[in-house]
């Protein structure tokens, strides 16, 4: 199921709505199947649509929980150069602090009675003329003191309204979990009202390919890094599917290729929307184990190819990390990455 490491509150409010139309949808087709029809057939229509928005919501969720951790680490940066701004600002102000309390206390005398009653009139014209560097001197630091000042307060407005848009990130995945989490037991409930030998036929039924899927490329990865992106998926075979999830005890889809990436030193995206621009994209004949195959026109599906029509991908819960056919449903894009 699709899945860091951006924000789009518009999208949130649209997944919570859809999350209540969806449901209402979902209890209305049952409530309403007519005596003769086939009810499994309908929840099962039913499971796939809820499963498939469950999905989209997990992309959203997983979009907004990555905004906010880059949030987090930018409020982090951001104080740690305001701490560093304010010693400076400090030190300055030391500084020049010095500075004044020196120059009171050498000129409590009019400066012609200091000449006038000085042992060395040319070592005081010396020190006046050193003064005088210092004050000019004493300008400058203080230009930059102001200048300083300045740019702590813009940094500290900024860094206010990260910590307000953090806030509003945690809100929106905080919703979108509950949306995603109303979908999916709504779907299992769906299953789990079914007989034992439709919930089998279930099974088989998301397994099975299209037909068409035009003739396939080598067997053999492409690079370096999509073999090693490969064995790790291949480890992770038999791995529950948990939302929100990249490893390495459990996956979502996009998590399962983020992580396997990971293992070949290669840093993908969070959702499969941004991994569908995460490499080079190739035609789904020349597809080579390692590639990324992106899944309905919205990419909200994710699975690795693995050679001989297969894919791996984390399907959806209660379905562990497994091999399906690539064309288990419409395919709109291959990446290589």
């Amino acid at each position: 199921m699709g899945s860091h490491r951006r924000l789009a509150p518009s999208g949130f409010d649209r997944g919570a709505g859809a999350a209540v139309s969806i449901l209402s949808v979902a209890a209305a087709a049952l409530a309403a199947v007519p005596a003769g029809a086939a009810p499994y057939d309908d929840t099962r229509a039913e499971m796939d649509r809820l499963y498939e928005q469950a999905e989209k919501a997990t992309e959203a969720y997983n979009e907004a929980d990555e905004r906010a951790d880059e949030l987090r680490d930018e409020v982090g940066t951001a104080r740690d150069r305001i701490a560093r701004q304010q010693q400076r600002i400090n030190s300055m102000r030391e500084s020049l602090g010095s500075l004044a309390g020196a120059q009171y206390r050498s000129g409590g005398i009019d400066p012609s009675l200091a000449l006038l009653f000085s042992d060395d009139p040319d070592d005081y014209l010396d020190k006046a003329s050193r003064l005088d560097r210092i004050t000019a001197h004493q300008a400058g630091e203080l230009k930059e003191l102001q200048q300083a000042m300045r740019e702590l307060a813009q940094d500290r407005e900024e860094t206010a309204g990260k910590l307000r848009d953090l806030e509003k990130s945690r809100k929106a995945v905080a919703a979108h979990k509950k949306t995603v989490e109303r979908k999916l037991a709504t779907a299992r409930r769906l299953l789990n009202s079914l007989p034992d030998s439709e919930r089998d036929a279930y099974g088989r039924a998301s397994r099975s390919g299209r037909h068409g899927i035009p003739g396939l490329g080598s067997a053999t990865a492409a690079s370096g890094r999509g073999a090693a992106a490969v064995a790790a998926a291949r480890s992770a075979l038999g791995k529950p599917y948990i939302w929100g999830a990249n490893g390495p005890s459990g996956f979502d889809c996009s998590g399962l290729t983020q992580w396997s990436y990971a293992q070949a030193g290669v840093a993908l995206p969070r959702t499969s929307q941004a991994q569908r621009y995460a490499g080079r994209q190739v035609p789904l004949s020349e597809a080579r184990p390692g590639d990324l195959v992106l899944y309905r026109g919205d990419a909200s599906h994710v699975g690795m190819y693995m050679g001989d029509g297969q894919v791996i991908h984390a399907p959806y819960p209660g379905a562990p990390v497994r091999y399906d056919p690539v064309g288990m449903m419409p395919v709109s894009s291959v990446t290589r990455v």
